[in-house]
C-alpha cells in the first residue's frame, strides 16, 4: 500500500471508539470535548474516574484513572515512595501523585503513531490494566493516608498471600 493510499482513509477519532465501548458496557460517560471522554466505572473498592483523552500532536490515546482519595501534606512524601514501589512493580502505565490536587492517578498512553486506529479490544485492555492496578493497590494507598502505615508495610499488607486450605 502507498503512503498516498492512507489519505483516503476514512479518520475515526480513537475518543468516538472509547465512547461506543462504554455505551456496549452500560458505563455512565461524558464526552467533554471532540478529544476526551471520562467514564465512571465501579470497582470492589472504589468508584473510578477514568478519562480518555486524544493527543493529536503526539498521535497517542491517554488514558487517566482517578480515584477518591486526596493526600494530605503531611502524607505525599510517604505516598510517593509507595507510587515508586507500586510503579517498580508494574509493566504497562503507572501512578502519579498530582501535587495541586494531593489526587493519586494511574496514567497509561496508546500509541497510535502513522495513522493507525484505536480497536475497541485495544481500549478495553488499557482500561482493564488500569482498573487492575487501581483494585491492587487501592488499599495500600489507604492505609498510608488514613492508617498512617509506611509504603512498605502496606505494601506487604495488600501483597500478603495465603496458601493452603483452613
Amino acid at each position: 500500500m502507498a503512503l498516498t493510499d492512507f489519505a483516503n482513509e476514512p479518520y475515526v477519532n480513537p475518543v468516538d471508539v472509547v465512547e461506543r465501548m462504554a455505551t456496549t458496557h452500560d458505563w455512565s460517560f461524558a464526552r467533554a470535548s471532540e478529544d476526551e471522554v471520562t467514564l465512571v466505572v465501579a470497582g470492589k473498592w472504589a468508584e473510578y474516574q477514568v478519562s480518555f483523552t486524544w493527543m493529536s500532536d503526539i498521535e497517542a490515546l491517554h488514558l487517566a484513572c482517578a480515584f477518591e482519595l486526596r493526600v494530605p501534606q503531611a502524607r505525599r512524601n510517604e505516598v510517593i515512595e509507595l507510587v515508586a514501589k507500586v510503579n517498580e512493580q508494574l509493566w504497562v502505565g503507572h501512578f502519579d501523585v498530582w501535587f495541586a490536587d494531593g489526587l493519586v492517578m494511574y496514567r497509561h498512553a496508546l500509541l497510535l503513531t502513522g495513522g493507525i486506529a484505536a480497536s475497541r479490544l485495544q481500549c478495553e485492555s488499557a482500561l482493564g490494566t488500569a482498573l487492575d492496578a487501581c483494585e491492587r493497590y487501592f488499599q495500600a494507598f489507604q492505609y498510608v493516608v488514613w492508617a498512617g502505615k509506611s509504603a512498605t508495610e502496606a505494601l506487604e499488607a495488600i501483597l500478603f498471600e495465603t496458601s493452603g486450605e483452613a
